[in-house]
Formats: C-alpha cells, sequence, structure tokens
C-alpha cells in the first residue's frame, strides 16, 4: 500500500469525485476506476512490435494526445514519411484502423503516450 500524497485534482477527477463527501470515499472511487483501467489496458492493449512502438513514439512525441488526437492515429500512421528499421507502415495503419478506439486509448497509454 502507498503512502498518502497530495494531488490536484484536474476536472476529470473532480467530475469523477463530484458525488464523494471525504477523502475515503474519494480513495476508494479512484482506485475501483484505476484497478478497472488496468483491466482495459489489459485486455484490450494491441500488441505491437518494436518498430511499431518507435513509429507512434515518432508521430506522437512526448506529451499529452487527446481523444480525438488518438483516433486519428491510424491515419497519421498511413501518412508518416519517417523511417523505422523493419516497419511495414502500411499493415501497422491496416492494424490501427481495424482497432477499436478503446484498443487505441489502452494502447497509447500502455506504452506511455
Amino acid at each position: 500500500m502507498n503512502v498518502k500524497t497530495k494531488m490536484y485534482f484536474g476536472p476529470p477527477l473532480a467530475a469523477l469525485t463530484q458525488n464523494e463527501k471525504n477523502t475515503l470515499e474519494i480513495s476508494g472511487r479512484l482506485n475501483r476506476t484505476a484497478e478497472r483501467y488496468l483491466g482495459i489496458l489489459e485486455q484490450y492493449a494491441i500488441e505491437l512490435t518494436a518498430p511499431e512502438i518507435a513509429c507512434l513514439k515518432k508521430i506522437c512525441m512526448v506529451g499529452h494526445m487527446s481523444m480525438d488526437e488518438i483516433a486519428e492515429l491510424p491515419h497519421d500512421v498511413a501518412q508518416f514519411r519517417g523511417y523505422v528499421d523493419g516497419l511495414d507502415t502500411h499493415a501497422f495503419a491496416q492494424k490501427l484502423k481495424e482497432a477499436p478506439l478503446v484498443a487505441l486509448i489502452a494502447t497509447v497509454d500502455q506504452i506511455g503516450l
């Protein structure tokens, strides 16, 4: 179990916990949500090769990606003009295009983008 830590509640966390009345309820809500989200990552994240991960890192850089940006990943990969050794850009773009949005989100989060 982790020690207590201070954290900033931005709009998404504030909305998620708006009906909770005390810190114990808030903590419970956040931990349940995190546990479920970890299950989503485990179930839906797409298995990627090292070249595919490298491609996404080049396209996405490091930083926050909105839902709209994540949804555009198949198009971004299809338009990618960089070089990654061992990458079949067309096949990778098709792989992403066939994936549901939840899988794209889980994949991006799992590789830390």
